[in-house]
């Protein structure tokens, strides 16, 4: 039966039509997907034995939830995504502000005019999309804002005093009534309006300028916080937060692979980005890498967090400037390269929380040294350790290369260099191919090239190269080679 055919009250007696209050609503139909191996939350990566598990008792246990996390941890998008778990359409009597169901009615206007009509009361359907409504905690959000006010222009209008209770306009929260209503940043709310919502949580009452009104509202609340705002800006009242079934934590991702997933998932490309811009696997590692050595470095602040939204913009800037730099030299299509991530740096500043170190030393070195650190950190899963003292009666595995570079007066890789040219530059270091071909045989042809600048870069770090940055690109040496040879 298509409940959309019915128009009235009586229609649904009729159709044996059966309401159900929306934590009922969500907790069934989750039973129904868990059943029916549905994943309720797609979209959702990393929180697969962690966040997703409690939230889904929590809401099989019909509770208000509180989300606990730093930001970018995907806590408003879990909330709206709960949208999924309720009826696709439910009956409201027509004209109702506060989404009246027709067979409990809450307000004046749908308990009279279902005195007065009967069975012939219209109803109207409400869309899932249209039933969750979202408010970012303010400390100027007032209590008219979230619950309601008396509304002077509805009392001149109806000709109504103002000890009428038909005078009142109904705030966001009454309007959400059968909603899912989230309230973002919850300790940025003021004390006295978060006391404001302790009835609506728990019995339902509602009390406006006087007006101490009894509507049995059928709400989910969501909120989310950052623990961070606990000590800066402010924090939930304990009554509140003991009306609050449950607090679950949220976190950044564990592995680099969930990372990546998440990353392109989110990011926002053009057609001619993807077609024609080719990122290497190595690129999209390092990429994530960044993300992971800012939230242990000693120079950001961890209590802030790294969004998971720098990695996403990260991405976008790095494919950007392989774009610029093809558009500049001619290719039709282009390989990132791993100077191109000298793009990824505004993602970074704007992204990221200095602690007093880091301010000291600025935004633009940090965020160099982030990518730094995280080629440092890559470089072993590839190739062989380098140790800070070595047996110099050994020959390493980088004493070609070195030496390539010792004998030579320098080496410098251009920015604006077609893909050719480019290849062509690394192609001319002999012993570099070989350590490819050595360590990384199975490497496909289109990231080899990646690679051969991942190891410059990687030598830099371990200091057995030098590395300079100049107007028109790189230049690496051997680290004392220019010093012994002007001797």
């Amino acid at each position: 039966m298509n409940w959309n055919d019915l128009k009235t009250l009586g229609d649904l007696k009729k159709a044996g039509y059966q309401s159900r209050s929306i934590k009922d609503e969500l907790r069934e139909n989750l039973i129904q997907n868990i059943q029916e191996d549905v994943n309720s939350f797609e979209g959702i990566h990393g929180y697969d034995n962690t966040v997703i598990p409690e939230l889904e008792r929590a809401i099989l246990s019909r509770h208000n939830i509180n989300l606990l996390g730093l930001r970018g941890q995907a806590k408003t998008r879990l909330a709206r995504l709960m949208v999924n778990l309720l009826d696709e359409y439910i009956p409201v009597v027509e004209g109702s502000e506060i989404n009246d169901d027709p067979f409990h009615p809450i307000s004046r206007y749908a308990r009279e005019k279902i005195m007065a009509q009967g069975d012939n009361t219209p109803i109207i359907w409400l869309y899932r999309e249209d039933r969750f409504a979202e408010k970012l905690a303010t400390p100027d959000v007032t209590i008219a804002d979230l619950i309601g006010d008396v509304d002077p222009i509805k009392a001149a209008n109806l000709k109504l005093s103002y000890a009428d209770d038909r005078v009142i306009h109904y705030g966001m929260i009454p309007r959400a009534n059968r909603s899912i209503f989230v309230i973002n940043e919850l300790p940025d709310l003021q004390a006295r309006i978060q006391v404001a919502l302790f009835n609506i949580l728990q019995e339902g009452d509602v009390q406006i300028r006087g007006f101490k009104l009894r509507l049995p509202l059928d709400i989910q609340f969501v909120f989310t916080a950052n623990p961070e705002d606990y000590t800066n800006r402010g924090s939930i009242v304990t009554p509140l937060k003991d009306r609050i079934g449950s607090q679950i934590l949220t976190h950044y991702p564990d592995t680099i692979d969930t990372a990546k997933t998440i990353t392109q998932q989110e990011a926002e490309l053009v057609r001619e980005q993807t077609e024609h811009v080719y990122v290497p696997e190595l690129a999209m590692d390092l990429l994530e890498q960044i993300g992971f050595e800012a939230r242990k470095s000693e120079y950001v602040d961890v209590k802030s967090g790294v969004s998971a939204r720098m990695s996403i913009t990260a991405f976008e800037n790095l494919l950007s400037t392989a774009e610029h730099r093809a558009l500049k030299s001619g290719d039709s299509e282009t390989t990132v390269r791993l100077a191109d991530f000298i793009g990824v740096i505004p993602a970074i500043t704007g992204k990221v929380e200095l602690v007093y170190e880091g301010e000291q030393e600025g935004a633009d070195f940090v965020a160099n040294s982030l990518v730094e650190n995280a080629i440092q950190t890559l470089f072993p899963q590839f190739f062989p350790r380098i140790e800070k003292l070595e047996k110099t009666d050994e020959a390493g595995p980088y004493d070609d290369l070195v030496s390539w570079f010792f004998e030579g007066s320098g080496f410098e890789l251009l920015d604006g260099i077609s893909d050719e040219e480019y290849q062509d530059t690394l192609d001319s270091i002999k012993p570099l191919s070989d350590l490819i071909q050595k360590y990384q045989p199975d490497t496909v042809e289109s990231d080899q090239y990646f690679l051969k600048e991942f190891v410059l870069w990687g030598l830099v770090q371990f200091k057995k190269l030098s590395k300079y940055r100049f107007n028109e690109g790189l230049q690496f040496k051997d680290l004392y080679g220019s010093y012994i040879s002007g001797l």
